[in-house]
């Protein structure tokens, strides 16, 4: 607002905020440091687990960063930056979400210090990007190669993404698992493995215990068999997949038929029942015994199918169609004139099965599948999501071992080597810069000291040990939760994907660096109608906020 001659000129509409400078960064810096603090006991091994409720009282508790940022209504602007990295990094890395947050929350911690120095962010800027480049590299020299089929190996990696979860008591259950199902969906092409995960799928169903979790070398459908006179069991099934429905079709143009004589009326019921005889016909001629209809079954239609005893099942789900097709070998057919015998596919076994009082069809015994089904099984709802989650992110790891063929040491190790070299560095670059550059070796050894602290150890004194320890051993010493000591972290088994990390920092950087760059934000005020929404709810959302103005 700017005052001409006494008349006051307003630019902004009435009720928007505005925060300028210093006070726009230190806000913002605020805000996202404070969902890196919230997040930041879950990191590790012995971390603590969140329990979220929404506003319809469902709860979720999990130790997954992404989960825990994706559950929380977050209103602010540059925390919402922060949820932001945590889902690139789960889509790109699978693992890792919370390492991502933590580094960037630190970065702008240390960022402040340097702004408080009255250091220009520009400069800050400029040091964290050729920081964040370096680290690349040095994460590259200091990365293993590994044979992408070297089982133990994956198995390890699986096995420590699962650790720090519920599911950790049956961690070497779920990472043979996690090992297996990847192995079996991924293709080589010019001699690199390439894994589509979504041809993984996960059934989730209450009950039993975390061990009754098993890998099908097919498909698990959560339907039923459509017509009790139907087999329950196919062995040797040959399966025809259609995209139809068995029903008589309907003109697409509107029409009316005047029937004057029962004759006609008779005639026009027997064509119909002579077309739905002649689409069973058609199925039972090429050999299938088991058929998947993506759209509806006409109850004649299942009835002449229970007399040829064909299993039938009604209204799949696309993608499980398309699962079924790359299990089981058979091609989707929208037409059933043109089905043949070459389009159906073959499976051992099709079964219904009760599983936790409801009915699933199984398809097993796949010759060469290429999507396979893991069926979680555990004693409540949020332990089958919370193995649901393990599982997911023990995939991905996997899968990123198999197409990188690179890892690196968990625990820390690599955050300290990367601190290390980042200060020499510093010397080289000289300059202000140099300062900034510090700052970030100095703010990724947040992650060994998390993990100290989160186990309850005296952070200093472990990193200081740790820090020794690495300097005279090698790049692979980190902080053994367990023990309390440094450790050589290959040994003990606690392995990392190298995409993981080199993403974690990337991320990280990147949106602390968007982040220093702000110093204007200005706020429109809100609709009445969302006053009114926050007035009814009593302010839910305020408490998050009120920390931050």
């Amino acid at each position: 607002m700017a005052q001409l001659a006494g008349q006051p000129i307003l630019i902004l509409p009435e009720g928007t905020q505005r925060y300028v400078g210093r006070d726009a960064q230190r806000m913002n810096i605020l805000a996202a440091r404070i969902v890196a603090e919230t997040i930041r006991t879950t990191l590790g091994p012995k971390g603590m687990d969140k329990m979220l409720v929404d506003s319809l009282g469902d709860i979720v508790i999990t130790n997954d960063g992404a989960t825990i940022l994706d559950e929380m209504d977050i209103q602010h602007p540059a925390a919402k930056m922060m949820v932001e990295v945590a889902k690139t990094q789960d889509k790109e890395a699978g693992d890792g979400t919370t390492t991502a947050v933590v580094i960037a929350g630190e970065l702008l911690r240390k960022a402040e210090e340097l702004l408080d120095q009255n250091i220009h962010p520009s400069i800050i800027i400029k040091g964290y990007t050729l920081a964040a480049q370096k680290a690349q590299e040095i994460l590259e020299n200091i990365a293993k190669e590994v044979k992408p089929d070297d089982e133990e190996i994956l198995l390890k990696a699986a096995m420590t993404s699962i650790t720090g979860k519920a599911a950790e008591e049956e961690r070497e259950y779920l990472a043979k698992l996690a090992v297996e199902a990847v192995k079996l969906v991924a293709e080589k092409e010019d001699g690199k493995y390439k894994v589509d995960i979504d041809n993984i799928k996960l059934e989730k169903k209450e009950g039993g215990s975390v061990r009754d979790t098993q890998l099908i070398r097919g498909v698990v459908i959560d339907k039923e068999v459509v017509h009790p006179g139907m087999p329950k069991r196919v062995e040797k099934a040959k399966i025809a997949l259609i995209n139809d429905a068995l029903e008589v079709k309907e003109t697409e143009t509107d029409a009316e038929i005047r029937i004057t004589s029962p004759e006609q009326l008779q005639a026009f019921l027997e064509q119909e029942e002579r077309m739905l005889r002649e689409m069973v016909e058609k199925i039972k001629e090429v050999g299938a015994n088991v058929v998947f209809v993506q759209k509806g079954i006409d109850d004649l239609a299942q009835h002449y199918l229970a007399k040829y005893g064909i299993m039938a099942v009604r209204r799949v789900k696309k993608s499980d169609m398309e699962k079924l097709a790359k299990a089981t070998g058979a091609k989707i057919v929208t037409n059933i004139r043109d089905l043949t015998p070459e389009d159906l596919g073959y499976a051992e076994l099709v079964e219904e099965r009760k599983v936790a009082g409801e009915s699933m069809i199984f398809v097993e015994g796949c010759q060469n599948p290429k999507a396979v089904t893991i069926l979680i099984r555990g004693g409540t709802e949020h332990v089958v999501d919370e193995v649901e989650r393990a599982l997911e992110d023990a995939i991905k790891v996997v899968k990123d071992i198999l197409e990188d063929g690179k890892i690196l040491a968990g625990g820390g190790a690599p955050e300290i080597e990367l601190a290390i070299r980042l200060d020499e560095y510093a010397k080289e670059v000289g300059g202000k810069e140099q300062l900034a550059i510090e700052a970030f070796a100095e703010a990724l050894k947040v992650i060994p000291r998390t993990l100290a602290e989160n186990a309850g150890l005296d952070p200093i004194e472990t990193l200081v040990k740790v820090i020794a320890a690495h300097k005279e051993k090698g790049p692979t010493i980190g902080v053994d939760v367990y023990e309390g000591e440094p450790a050589d972290m290959l040994e003990r088994g606690v392995i990392e994907p190298l995409r993981v990390k080199k993403q974690a920092i990337k991320s990280a950087s990147e949106a602390a660096i968007m982040i220093l760059r702000i110093d204007d934000v200005i706020a429109a005020s809100k609709l009445e109608k969302e006053k009114e929404k926050e007035g009814e709810k009593g302010g839910g959302s305020e408490d998050f906020s009120s920390d931050l103005d």
